[in-house]
C-alpha cells in the first residue's frame, strides 16, 4: 500500500513540475504582456515578467521581421514596436505556404502557434492573409478562454498538490481533468477552427464557401497549402496526462489494498 500511495504522488510530483515550469509560471508572470504593450501601458508591465518573458522566449519561433538585436529581449522589442507573443509552451502550429512566400525567404512558410493563453509566430501576417480570404483575425478566436487560461491552470496546479497531500475519491475525478487536457485543448482548437471557417465576411477579396480549417495534416485553402500539426507543448500534455493516470491507477491501487488488509 504505501509503495503505491509514494508512487501516485511521485507520478504526481513529476505531472505537477512539467505543468508549472512549461505553463503555469510564464502564463501568470507574463499574464497581459501582450495586451500592455499593444495598448501602450509597457510602463505597467512588472519587472519580473521582463526576466520571465526573456527566458521562456529562448528556442521558440522568432519571425524574420523582428530586429536581430532586439530577439529575446521584451525591452527592445516594446522599444522597437516587434510583434510580441506569449510565452508558454506552444501546443499546435499551422503553417501556410504559397507562391507569394518562397522558401529562401520563409523556409518554414508562414507559420503561427497555439498556446493556452495566446499565440506566437507570425501572428501579424497570417492575419493578413486572413483578411484576404475574409476571415477574421486570430485574435477573435476563444477571447474568455485564453483571459482565463492563467488562472484554470493555477487551479489545475492547486489540484495537483491537494492529491499529493490527501486521499480522496472526489480528487481522483478531479485528476481526470489533467488527463484530458490534450483532448480539450483539441477540442477548444477543432471548434475555434469550425468557427472561423465557417463565419466568413463578404469584404474577402478572394471569395470562399464556409469550410472546415484542416485540424490535423496538410490541407488547401485558395492557393495556399496549411500545414496543422501538434508541437512541443502538446507533447508535454501527453505527459502531464500520462503522469496524471498513473498516479489515479497508483492511489486505487493503494485504497484497495488497504480495504484487502482490514
Amino acid at each position: 500500500m504505501k509503495n503505491s500511495l509514494v508512487k501516485a504522488r511521485i507520478f504526481t510530483l513529476i505531472a505537477l513540475g512539467i505543468l508549472l515550469y512549461w505553463f503555469v509560471i510564464p502564463a501568470v508572470l507574463t499574464h497581459n504582456v501582450v495586451e500592455l504593450a499593444r495598448i501602450g501601458k509597457a510602463d505597467e508591465i512588472p519587472a519580473i515578467s521582463y526576466k520571465v518573458w526573456n527566458h521562456y522566449q529562448k528556442g521558440q519561433y522568432v519571425s524574420n521581421t523582428i530586429p536581430k538585436d532586439a530577439v529575446g529581449d521584451l525591452k527592445k522589442m516594446i522599444e522597437e514596436d516587434a510583434e510580441l507573443s506569449v510565452v508558454t509552451a506552444p501546443i499546435w502550429y499551422v503553417a501556410l505556404e504559397a507562391p507569394n512566400y518562397p522558401k529562401e525567404t520563409f523556409p518554414e512558410g508562414i507559420p503561427v502557434y497555439y498556446h493556452f493563453d495566446g499565440f506566437s509566430g507570425d501572428v501579424h501576417e497570417m492575419n493578413t492573409i486572413n483578411h484576404y480570404i475574409g476571415m477574421d483575425p486570430m485574435e477573435r478566436g476563444a477571447p474568455y478562454l485564453r483571459a482565463i487560461a492563467p488562472y484554470a491552470l493555477v487551479f489545475v496546479a492547486l489540484l495537483m498538490v491537494y492529491y499529493i497531500l490527501y486521499d480522496s475519491k472526489i480528487l481522483d475525478l478531479l485528476m481526470l481533468i489533467p488527463v484530458f487536457l490534450p483532448v480539450i485543448f483539441i477540442g477548444f482548437y477543432a471548434y475555434w477552427l469550425y468557427w472561423f471557417g465557417h463565419h466568413m465576411h463578404s469584404w474577402g477579396a478572394f471569395k470562399i464557401k464556409p469550410f472546415m480549417p484542416t485540424v490535423f495534416g496538410d490541407g488547401k485553402v485558395a492557393q495556399f497549402t496549411t500545414h496543422s500539426y501538434p508541437t512541443t507543448g502538446f507533447w508535454l500534455l501527453l505527459a502531464i496526462s500520462f503522469f496524471s493516470l498513473l498516479a489515479i491507477i497508483s492511489k486505487r491501487k493503494a485504497r484497495r489494498a488497504a480495504a484487502e488488509a482490514k
